[in-house]
């Protein structure tokens, strides 16, 4: 089976190395960067089968469109900012696709076009979303009646660094969303709309501490496809963070409206990206951490049932891969083998919470993330 992997990033890279050390699979990774496609080259191991790359530009659609022709399946990791057009790109080449773009549109819009062409494409299929979501689906499928939804995740340096001991594990342009656009959360059966670091609140996790979790904007597709009262996401950082964002956001250092700078227009946004990015980049061979719990409760034959999923993951110094390219990039690729498998046939657009309906496949996802070194404790009470 052919598949072709879009973007050769800090997730899409790894992916395609997963995807390429298994024999069923002929694996090419495109990407207009051709230093990326190079250093992905020069890190295949012996058990790689035969990684191909190709130079592409994959902000044309048309491109796109073209470029998987040729394949059989596809993943999709462009950032975010093109992911949409890219997806519907893939899906009007009749392409099965597992998708990380994590963009900000309505995916479902492409539900008719996916359906019409006989294409399975799984959305958001990271960890947070992606897994999250599954282990949410899961728990929403065997209660009766589901009360309470809460997951709280964070990818951080194993060392913190002073001054803002935090680091980029993804785009930190979609980091700053995490700090600018207002989080959306259910209560009460009720939409409600707050700032973002709204809500901090200090908790202990095994393995890293006490942590500081502030509300975010991440329920996504949870919040109309799950029957729940109360529903909730936070991001987790070392304390200390979110009062540093809070200062640089309301001093403006991450507006986009462009202010004069001696005769010079600039937004202030892009100052900020000069100087606070590369203080967030995450070095070759630097200790990143994965951390992330998901709550559940509700009710099952009259009694009530909490379902808690525990994830710690760092750095993998064997493969040389960070932590929050493994968790996510690896839940993507387990998800194609289960494409590939035949396991999940649905046609349309799927969110991950839908495959969470189907308990052989959160089985098939939750072995494959462990044969990957990727672990989630289960606890019931």
């Amino acid at each position: 089976m052919k598949i072709i992997v879009l973007g050769a990033g800090l997730v899409g890279g790894p992916m395609a190395l997963d995807l390429a050390a298994d024999t069923n699979f002929e694996v090419t990774v495109a990407d207009l960067n051709p230093m990326a496609l190079q250093q992905l080259m020069v890190r295949q191991s012996p058990a790689t089968n035969g990684l191909k790359t190709i130079i592409a530009d994959l902000s044309d659609p048309a491109n796109v469109g073209n470029l998987v022709a040729g394949f059989d399946m596809v993943i999709n990791a462009v950032p975010g900012f093109m992911g949409f057009q890219t997806l519907k790109a893939i899906i009007g080449a009749g392409k099965n696709v597992v998708d990380i773009a994590f963009f900000i549109e309505d995916p479902f819009e492409l539900d008719e076009l996916a359906r019409r062409n006989n294409v399975t494409a799984i959305m958001d299929m990271g960890v947070a979303p992606g897994m999250c979501n599954v282990l949410i689906g899961y728990a929403d499928h065997l209660l009766d009646e589901t009360d309470n939804i809460l997951y709280m995740v964070g990818g951080l340096p194993e060392i913190r660094e002073w001054p803002y001991e935090y680091k980029a594990v993804f785009s930190p342009v979609d980091v700053i969303e995490e700090y600018t656009r207002p989080a959306r959360y259910i209560e009460n059966g009720k939409l409600i709309v707050k700032p973002a670091l709204s809500d901090p609140e200090l908790l202990n996790f095994p393995g890293i501490g006490t942590l500081e979790a502030f509300n975010t904007d991440g329920l996504r597709s949870l919040a109309h496809t799950v029957k729940c009262p109360n529903m909730k996401e936070k991001t987790l950082r070392y304390p200390g963070h979110i009062e540093k964002m809070r200062v640089l956001r309301e001093t403006g250092f991450f507006s986009q409206e462009e202010i004069d700078v001696r005769g010079i227009r600039i937004k202030p946004m892009d100052l900020t990206a000069q100087l606070l990015f590369p203080k967030w980049k995450l070095k070759e061979g630097e200790v990143d951490i994965t951390v992330m719990q998901v709550m559940v409760e509700g009710k099952k034959d009259g009694k009530k049932v909490c379902y808690t999923w525990d994830l710690f993951d760092k750095y993998s110094p064997e493969t040389r891969i960070h932590s929050m390219a493994r968790t996510t990039g690896y839940s993507a690729t387990v998800a194609l083998r289960m494409i590939a498998d035949g396991l999940y046939t649905r046609k349309g657009i799927s969110v991950p919470e839908f495959i969470g309906r189907q308990p052989e496949c959160v089985a098939y996802l939750l072995q494959g993330l462990k044969d990957r070194g990727i672990i989630y404790q289960e606890k019931i009470s």
